[in-house]
């Protein structure tokens, strides 16, 4: 019986000992195995593409915002011309169907350059 009696603290020191000798070698596998490649979205170099062409796209965007801006803006001034001289040829009896359409139109146009100017 004595065999028995030692036979479970042998083991259960065994165990406990066990990945104290077995960790070396664990180590040395892990070092062994190469390196998996990363899925696309952690990619550094990938990344740094992906922000540099998004950047891009963005200045770009920002770009024809910009110059639709300035187009409409002298689209603007030239309609505010015309109103002035289409209320300068009218009396102040008679505005025509003109003017009024003119005006909407300005106002139109102010409020997509007003838009557009919130975009950025």
């Amino acid at each position: 019986m004595i065999v028995s009696r030692w036979r479970v603290p042998l083991l259960l020191l065994a165990l406990s000992c066990g990945p104290v000798f077995a960790a070396p070698a664990q180590q040395e596998l892990v070092a062994q195995v190469p390196q998996l490649p990363r899925p696309p979205g952690e990619d550094p170099v990938e990344d740094e593409t992906r922000r540099k062409f998004e950047r891009d796209q963005q200045k770009k965007a920002n770009e024809e915002r910009f110059q639709k801006v300035k187009e409409d803006t002298e689209k603007l001034v030239q309609l505010s011309n015309q109103l002035k001289e289409y209320v300068g040829k009218a009396n102040e009896h008679t505005l025509s169907l003109d003017v009024i359409k003119k005006a909407e139109e300005i106002e139109r146009l102010a409020k997509s350059v007003k838009d557009k100017m919130r975009a950025n």
